[in-house]
């Protein structure tokens, strides 16, 4: 069989077959071109070693329009005994509500979001980057609030808006712990992810 016939039957194989192993195969090469072309060449051309990530947990949601996100009191526990006024705690780092309707994303966003990433080498206070931290399994998306500064290079300090308070980890990121700042949502397509890891630990 010459090398034209094979093609031929690979061709016929991939996109005409209407079998369970063609499906499969196509399923295979469209990981393979995503993960090792496509999600590669977009961070190359974004400047950020991941370009996309998906929400998976809600400490960026906002309940209600901005005026109840900024003065409304959130329950800080389950039975709601404590309670927390949001703009109380931005002020506290110089941020009035004037500044914070300026900053990207003013309503937040969900769990289950994808979000692109650009290149975090021009983040200001307000944007929203995603950084790694020790002994957490996924990268965090939070919100900079503060920006400090320890022998000549930038230290972040984040908060999740739908948050109470900072914690530990969010103070004083260094530069190189942050892999991106988000630039744009796309509402609940990250879902797909998060259904994926589900179902895996639930099978494995």
């Amino acid at each position: 069989m010459g090398l034209k016939e094979v093609l031929k039957k690979v061709w016929y194989f991939l996109w005409e077959e209407e079998s369970i192993w063609s499906w499969l195969a196509n399923l295979a090469i469209a990981f393979i071109v995503i993960k090792f072309l496509l999600y590669p060449g977009l961070g190359f051309v974004l400047g950020t070693p991941a370009p996309i990530v998906a929400v998976v947990s809600g400490s960026m949601e906002h309940e209600g329009n901005f005026e109840q996100f900024w003065s409304g009191g959130m329950c800080c526990n389950s039975l709601c005994t404590d309670r927390f006024v949001q703009g109380n705690y931005y002020e506290k780092f110089n941020i009035s509500s004037e500044m914070f309707r300026s900053f990207d994303f003013v309503n937040g966003f969900n769990k289950g979001d994808i979000m692109i990433l650009y290149s975090p080498k021009k983040a200001v206070l307000g944007d929203v980057i995603v950084y790694v931290v020790a002994n957490r399994p996924d990268p965090i998306i939070h919100r900079v609030i503060n920006i400090s500064e320890q022998d000549g290079k930038k230290l972040f300090w984040t908060k999740g808006d739908h948050n109470c308070d900072m914690g530990s980890f969010e103070r004083g990121i260094p530069e190189d712990k942050v892999v991106g700042k988000a630039v744009w949502r796309i509402p609940y397509l990250g879902y797909v992810k998060i259904a994926a890891v589900w179902l895996w630990q639930l099978v494995f």
